[in-house]
């Protein structure tokens, strides 16, 4: 490991230990609380002994267990710290550590100034891409002017999109049969899962208008894939992008997204509705705050907040309260989704693939509505949520979609 690295781990421990004091420290105060109120009056003054007394222990333990932590951190990384070791990023097993940790917590990582919050980056056989002519070359060299960029989903990182199916058949990732099929160079992102869907789709759209300036070859055409939260993301950029008057949106002609929870995720509305109940009493009330502290992009999943405007100026944990704003597609480009249910019939529409309903996935809400054509969706049953990312069946739509002309897609419409 790399110095830095070393330092930033023991920042996220002594930040783990942190969480887990003021856990402990608020459940014993709501429970003291409980029980001196239940006494009365009378027990006003041990009350005030007793909190006094609680708040500095739990003080002090808090600042010497991250003393302590960061110190040994700061001595590790001068004994074992190696500056030319590979980053810890660049292996499989630690990165996606790190991409869950950044999923849950990310955004304070970020906030924190903390190694291991990560940025929107192009990822190229493990490695990272700078936004250069010449590192961009060197890892396209055999650059098309047809681009599939791949934008995976939350606590994930790119090298998500080579899981192997489930029935274990040894199929390629979509990108290297885009390549070898449609002349789609594939382009890998890795990011933070952890900030608002907003703020990574900025700087999607940003690192996406560098993209098309530098790429080796004259851009023809852009396609979109994101999984889960990727495909939020991308919507998130196409909007951001189109404001800004980048000239990669003009070159879009596919957003594909694989288990999008468009109108929102039913695990994380039952943890706001969790959060918002343990809050109602002293006891719990710890619980809950522990529960609020996960991340702003995990939050968005809530109802599939894109823009800033959804979560800005609003109490991140309000009960259910749906305020996400309708964002408009690309002109010019072929909108298509892929649904899936882990079960069939009624039983798969209520269980959706597990994190996702179909009906989110493809953007048919009672109250809102993602304007996707019928024909441009695949609904798949006994499929779970990362099954999408390698499957035959939906390699077979891809391959459909990205195919054709935008001719031909305009007559369809039509």
């Amino acid at each position: 490991m790399q110095p830095h690295e070393i330092r930033s781990l023991a920042e996220l421990a002594g930040e783990g230990s942190r969480v887990l004091t003021t856990l402990v420290r608020d459940m014993h105060e709501g429970i003291a609380g409980r029980v001196f109120g239940a006494i009365g009056p009378s027990s006003k003054p041990t009350q005030v002994v007793h909190d006094a007394i609680a708040a500095m222990t739990y003080w002090a333990v808090d600042r010497g267990v991250r003393a302590s932590i960061n110190a040994v951190g700061a001595v590790a990384s001068e004994v074992y710290g190696r500056a030319e070791d590979d980053t810890v990023e660049s292996h499989p097993t630690a990165a996606g550590a790190i991409a869950a940790v950044n999923g849950i917590y990310g955004d304070q990582l970020a906030n924190r100034g903390n190694g291991f919050a990560l940025s929107m980056q192009v990822r190229h056989r493990g490695k990272l891409v700078a936004l250069t002519a010449d590192s961009i070359a060197t890892a396209f060299e055999a650059a098309t002017g047809r681009i599939a960029v791949f934008v995976h989903g939350w606590c994930l990182t790119e090298r998500s999109w080579w899981r192997r199916p489930r029935s274990g058949e040894d199929l390629r990732p979509y990108g290297t049969r885009l390549r070898d099929d449609l002349q789609f160079t594939p382009v890998y992102l890795r990011y933070n899962t952890g900030l608002h869907v907003s703020h990574n789709g900025k700087a999607l759209a940003d690192l996406l208008n560098r993209l098309h300036t530098l790429w080796p070859t004259p851009v023809e055409e852009i396609a979109l894939v994101g999984h889960s939260m990727g495909g939020l993301v991308t919507r998130s950029a196409s909007h951001y992008g189109r404001q800004q008057q980048h000239a990669w949106t003009d070159a879009v002609r596919h957003v594909v997204c694989l288990g999008s929870p468009h109108l929102g995720a039913d695990l994380e509305k039952g943890v706001n509705v969790a959060s918002w109940a343990l809050a109602q009493l002293p006891e719990t009330r710890a619980l809950a705050s522990f529960l609020n502290a996960r991340s702003a992009g995990v939050k968005d999943l809530r109802f599939g907040a894109l823009l800033d405007e959804d979560w800005r100026d609003c109490d991140p944990d309000e009960f259910l309260r749906d305020r996400c704003h309708e964002v408009p597609f690309l002109p010019g480009a072929g909108y298509h989704f892929v649904a899936t249910t882990a079960a069939p019939r009624a039983v798969g529409v209520l269980i959706g693939d597990h994190l996702v309903r179909p009906q989110s996935a493809a953007g048919r809400g009672r109250s809102r509505r993602i304007p996707f054509e019928p024909a441009h969706g695949l609904t798949l049953t006994g499929l779970h949520h990362l099954d999408l990312l390698n499957h035959p069946l939906i390699y077979r739509k891809l391959h459909e979609w990205l195919g054709q002309s935008p001719a031909m897609r305009q007559a369809q419409s039509g």
